[in-house]
């Protein structure tokens, strides 16, 4: 199964150049490879497992691929020096309003706590979301894919909300994205706006370390009140 490597990587790079052409934002290279790759997959009757198997070099390539998002942030250390408060207050707030509105959903569509604790670090890198959600009782494949999700709506519709309500400022635009959206968004952020990717790339940080850290204390509060009432 040595051609499903090259199959990946060669429909991405393909969808990906025709993404350039199209410039419709429902047209991301990520889910419309899913989408082709899948048929593909079952023609050929290959299971989930022998796929991953065989592409596992990509996964092991991940963590790379994020650090190399850091090097955006070099060239705008005077940039961030100046504004560091503005983006401390705004990444700790986007990461509470995240957590909370997502737990608060669960609990009010009848959901219960391991399934909120899935829910409750939607915005952050896969990583840092299972970890985070495993240690509050919830489910990680459950996170895994809230995450997934949550990025590819913050790629595909972030910068069409933005520019219904106005946002013009690529910092703006940079830190929203990333702080929902983590590494997806941030991709998306990068191919639009180079200076909208390094601040999103920031906030995709800094997001992850806030959630990581408060995550435990804000969420037993928040079932304690849910229970409560």
């Amino acid at each position: 199964m040595i051609w499903m490597l090259p199959l990946t990587i060669c429909v991405f790079l393909i969808i990906r150049r025709m993404s350039f052409k199209i410039k419709n934002p429902l047209f991301n290279p990520l889910v419309i490879s899913v989408i082709v790759l899948i048929p593909l997959l079952l023609i050929t009757n290959t299971s989930y497992i022998q796929y991953v198997s065989n592409v596992r070099i990509i996964n092991d390539l991940l963590p790379y691929s994020v650090v190399a998002l850091a090097y955006p942030l070099y060239e705008l250390i005077p940039q961030i020096k100046a504004r560091w408060k503005s983006i401390m207050i705004i990444t700790f707030t986007a990461s509470l309003a995240s957590m909370i509105t997502g737990v608060c959903i669960v609990f009010w569509l009848g959901g219960n706590a391991e399934i909120a604790a899935s829910v409750l670090p939607k915005s952050v890198t896969t990583a840092i979301a299972v970890t985070v959600a495993s240690n509050q009782g919830g489910i990680p494949s459950i996170a895994a894919l809230c995450v997934i999700f949550v990025g590819i709506l913050g790629g595909i519709f972030g910068h069409q909300i933005l520019n219904l309500i106005k946002i013009k400022s690529a910092p703006a635009r940079g830190l929203s994205i990333g702080a929902v959206s983590h590494a997806v968004g941030t991709a998306r952020c990068i191919e639009v706006d180079y200076n909208e990717g390094a601040y999103s790339s920031l906030s995709l940080v800094l997001c992850g370390i806030i959630t990581s850290l408060t995550a435990p204390f804000l969420f037993p509060i928040m079932v304690f009140i849910f229970n409560w009432f």
